[in-house]
């Protein structure tokens, strides 16, 4: 067990405001695992070819995508864009 959490950056209405419920369950479902991994959250997603920065993780199937930061100096991941192709 870690001590990682998540967050909406720069808020959830910024981030997720107006989406549909589902979309924005699936992104809080995928944070939270993302918050477990810990540290190793920074090798997830797309670039695949280096670690940390911006990553983006696909949501339902290809109909999205997430964008995020996991900083490990805060132990956090945080969750700075969704989109949603409907």
């Amino acid at each position: 067990m870690n001590d990682w959490t998540w967050e909406w950056n720069p808020g959830y209405d910024h981030v997720a405001g107006g989406l549909p419920p589902g979309v924005v369950a699936e992104v809080e479902r995928l944070a939270a695992e993302l918050a477990a991994l810990g540290r190793d959250a920074v090798k997830v997603g797309r670039p695949e070819d280096k670690e940390g920065g911006l990553r983006e993780f696909d949501i339902l199937g290809g109909r999205g995508f997430f964008s995020f930061l996991a900083v490990p100096r805060h132990q956090a991941i945080y969750i700075c864009s969704i989109t949603w192709y409907e």
